[in-house]
This record gives C-alpha cells, structure tokens and sequence, in this order.
C-alpha cells in the first residue's frame, strides 16, 4: 500500500485483490504439484510398474479424468509385459455421457501393436459407481478386441471422490 490514506471500501477492494491474488498463486502452485504427479505415475506406467498395480492405475485415472467437466472415455494400451505404449482421450461428451465407438479403440489397438488394453473413464456427477451402459458398452469392447486377441484388463470409472474398477468387483 501507498503512503497515502485510503478510504475503508479501497482498503476492502485492496484486501479482496490481494487474497484473490493468493488464491490464484496456490491454484497455479496446486497445478504444479498435479503435473508433477503425474509425470511420476507416467514414469511408472511406461516401465510396466504400476500397470500391474490396480490402485496404481485408478490414481493415474483420476488424476487424469477426476476432475473434467464432461466425461471422457480413455485408453491405457499396454504391451505384452504390461507396459503403456500409448494413453489417449478417445471420446469427450456431455455431463452425463459420451459415445464409445469400438471401431477407433480397435484401431489404434492394433496401431500401437498392444496386447492388451485398460479403459477408464469419468462421473463428472461425482459418483465413480458404474452404470449399466458402462457395463454394456466394455462387454462391447470385450467382444471387439478379443477377435484381434486384445485382452481388456480393467476398466476404471473415476471421478474427483474415487475410483471403481471393474477387475476388482469382478464385473469384467
């Protein structure tokens, strides 16, 4: 502040712009701290070791699609040892919803040369509890890639509260 006098309703604006200035400096830090994060989880995904770690990959997941407005349905193409050859965002939606094509994931399966594949996807709603088009649409997937003898491993539904694997409730 100036040396000189203020009126009460500057000093009032003076101190909202400062704390909104603080507010964005810890959100840029926040930002910071998740990139980094996920370059880690990254770093392990690409050497195999947290793709054969469930929890691992529900992070990674949640990290990646927790947050996001409109869901998004991805895929972790992985090699014969479990490995990440590929991650990629295939389908953005709506709040509620977003279509899946089976066509595109068998595709850039067979690209990349993966044995195997994890989907995940996010409840912008909050609540990672799969529906019952979650489930049809990976039986779908199942069917689809298993003619190319890709195996689906897991899929994960994620939102900022949680993650709900498939593998581990034995939906798969």
């Amino acid at each position: 502040m100036s040396g000189q006098a203020r009126e009460p309703h500057q000093l009032l604006m003076w101190a909202r712009d400062e704390e909104a200035e603080r507010h964005d400096e810890d959100r840029v830090e926040e930002e910071r701290i998740i990139q980094q994060a996920l370059g880690i989880l990254e770093s392990r995904c690409m050497s195999g070791e947290a793709m054969r770690n469930p929890p691992a990959v529900a992070e990674f997941l949640r990290l990646k699609l927790g947050d996001l407005k409109n869901e998004c349905f991805a895929v972790l193409y992985l090699n014969g040892r479990h490995e990440l050859l590929a991650y990629r965002e295939h389908f953005h939606g709506t709040i509620d919803c977003a279509s899946v094509y089976p066509r595109v994931i068998v595709q850039t399966a067979l690209e990349v040369n993966a044995a195997s594949v994890i989907f995940g996807h996010n409840h912008p709603s909050g609540i990672p509890e799969p529906s019952e088009a979650d489930r049809q649409i990976t039986r779908k997937l199942i069917t689809a890639l298993a003619m190319f003898d890709v195996r689906v491993l897991d899929h994960v539904v994620v939102s900022i509260k949680g993650a709900v694997s498939f593998a581990e409730r034995a939906i798969l």
